[in-house]
């Protein structure tokens, strides 16, 4: 944490690129801010790092926020740069420290190579729908969740236009004192009103969707085991859906997705925001999460959701003037793969290789249904927070069947002290933190008793005492 406080900013490459978009040179730029061109000058090559007053003041003369500066888009890219350049395709061992001088100093370089390796996966994936059957020597189709995450990511997880409009439906509906059960009810009102949606229970025997909505009939099917929450959130993603299509659209049109189905699943992620910012309007939520001091548990009773849903629109909460602390939040299975994942904050997820091991968002299956707590340590020093625990959804009876899930939310350290799981933790003492990685391919650290694999670049050795194949260094024991 302190480490993280006493960082100098060096913005010379987004403080030229900003001067260049407005039109201006040096002298032009110095003159505005009041500075020497020598200074300016120093500052655009990195020989030294931006003040307080400065960054102030180019924020308020290039009509910048103060965040623009902020050293997270540079993460997050050499992240991305090291998980292409980890690709066992590329070959490449290049060092920690030089991928993220590239990705500082030269982020549209940076950018290109991520680029250029997420163009090389598409033609594997041509070349692997050529192949015969049983050829595995191509990489495995891109997906197009990384392609939606980015979008999300881009607009750290917050959708201006889709909180406001949601809080105007909220108001209309006047549900905000109404228990689950009432918003289920107004919400099939409105649906049946305004778009003669009829909202059925679907055959117990034959679910296999949460909702699924006919359109020729005008039918909508939801899941007979639904709690009244879930019910209200499905009422409100069919109603997004309905109403908000041109603003869905405009959203999924402004981002650079590379598919069709990259676009209809940003389209549904934006539609379930929506849900989310209805059923827990943005003013009316943050009060609570402030005062509640983000109790997941409180807020889901007060708001009849669920801990999931709860975590997802904490995740959320980067208004303007009215921010809540800056999440990341995801959902994982046993096998480690994760199917959500939201960042408001500068923490990355691996796209190659897994996740580690050691993250408490894996231990939450050792303990279901309680609520985990892990300051976490990454290889480069930041601390962050995490709290995690399993949900489980399936329907009722003795063979349905179940899926269980670990949901977990994560800040930097820096905000935990405003949270009421980190009372009783020693958050300022080092020994506290738990050293984790983004994931065996692209984690350097060798010491760890749980690695699967070597880093990228790195190579085994062979543990006489066990003849098995260990990461270098082997420890001695």
């Amino acid at each position: 944490m302190a480490r993280t406080a006493g960082r100098k900013i060096y913005a010379h490459a987004k403080l030229r690129r900003l001067r260049r978009e407005r039109g201006m040179n040096q002298v032009e730029l110095a003159r505005a801010l009041g500075l020497s061109t020598s200074y300016l000058n120093q500052i655009e090559h990195s020989q030294r790092p931006l003040t307080a007053p400065v960054l102030l003041r180019i924020a308020e003369v290039l009509g910048v926020e103060a965040e623009f500066f902020s050293e997270a888009a540079e993460e997050r890219v050499a992240t991305d740069l090291r998980a292409a350049l980890g690709d066992e395709a590329c070959g490449a061992d290049v060092p920690a420290d030089e991928i993220a001088d590239v990705a500082r100093d030269h982020p549209e370089v940076a950018r290109a190579l991520v680029a250029l390796h997420h163009r090389y996966r598409d033609a594997a994936e041509r070349a692997a729908a050529l192949a015969p059957a049983g050829d595995t020597s191509v990489l495995p189709p891109a997906e197009p969740h990384d392609d939606v995450r980015d979008f999300f990511y881009a607009h750290h997880n917050h959708f201006p236009s889709l909180d406001a409009a949601a809080e105007r439906t909220a108001a209309d509906l006047a549900t905000g004192t109404a228990g689950a059960a009432g918003r289920a009810t107004a919400l099939a009102g409105r649906l049946a009103e305004r778009h003669r949606v009829r909202v059925v229970e679907a055959a117990a025997e034959r679910v296999t969707d949460a909702r699924r909505f006919d359109e020729s009939s005008g039918l909508l099917f939801l899941s007979p085991w639904l709690s009244e929450g879930q019910r209200a959130f499905q009422l409100a993603t069919q109603l997004a859906l309905l109403e908000q299509g041109p603003l869905l659209d405009t959203l999924v049109d402004s981002a650079e997705l590379t598919s069709r189905p990259s676009a209809d699943l940003a389209r549904i992620g934006l539609a379930n925001y929506f849900a989310g910012a209805l059923l827990m309007p943005y003013t009316a939520f943050h009060t609570a999460a402030e005062e509640l001091r983000y109790d997941i548990e409180l807020l889901g009773a007060r708001f009849g959701i669920g801990f999931e849903t709860v975590c997802h629109r904490l995740s959320t909460l980067q208004r303007t003037g009215r921010r809540g602390i800056p999440f990341s939040f995801l959902r994982a299975d046993r096998a480690g793969n994760i199917s959500k994942r939201q960042s408001a904050t500068d923490f990355h997820f691996s796209r190659l290789g897994g996740t580690c091991p050691l993250w408490t968002v894996y231990e939450a299956f050792s303990a279901p249904g309680r609520i985990l707590t892990q300051v976490a340590e990454m290889p480069d020093g930041k601390r962050y927070f995490w709290v995690a625990r399993t949900v489980t959804r399936g329907g009722y009876g003795h063979h349905a069947p179940r899926a269980e899930f670990a949901v977990a939310l994560g800040c930097e350290l820096r905000h935990a002290h405003r949270l009421v799981y980190a009372g009783g933790i020693a958050l300022d003492d080092p020994r506290a933190a738990t050293p984790i990685g983004l994931g065996c391919r692209i984690c350097e650290r060798r010491d760890c008793a749980q690695r699967a694999r070597p880093p990228a670049g790195g190579q085994l050795a062979v543990d006489p005492d066990r003849r098995t194949l260990v990461p270098y260094p082997v420890v001695e024991r």
